[in-house]
């Protein structure tokens, strides 16, 4: 299974990079509303791949959880604390990612307001 998504991932990125060169032109940015497009399309991804991340993330560390405990539930006090801390610092990075869409957005604003 994890071959199989390394295999995917790498085809993805590798198309990615080769289309990108194929349909380049000499001035891809060629105005600010170009701009603006390209800045929203960046927040949207980032904030979908964060949350699609956060949320791989929090479901494998509360299935590590659960199984710990079902292992040794004498050993709930001692693996939930962690496991709260971990929740946290997971959804701070889609926090960031979300920080990051806004100030994108911000910069969209500023840029349509300026060629208003």
């Amino acid at each position: 299974m994890t071959k199989r998504v390394v295999l995917f991932l790498s085809t993805f990125v590798g198309m990615m990079l080769v289309t990108t060169a194929a349909f380049a032109q000499a001035g891809a940015a060629d105005n600010q509303f170009t701009l603006a497009a390209y800045t929203s399309l960046a927040a949207g991804l980032a904030i979908g791949v964060a949350a699609f991340g956060g949320a791989i993330g929090q479901a494998r560390a509360a299935a590590a959880a659960l199984e710990g405990i079902a292992r040794n539930p004498n050993a709930s006090g001692r693996i939930f604390t962690p496991f709260i801390l971990g929740l946290a610092l997971i959804e701070s990075l889609v926090i960031y990612a979300l920080l990051i869409a806004f100030s994108l957005n911000g910069h969209i604003s500023a840029v349509v307001e300026k060629l208003g």
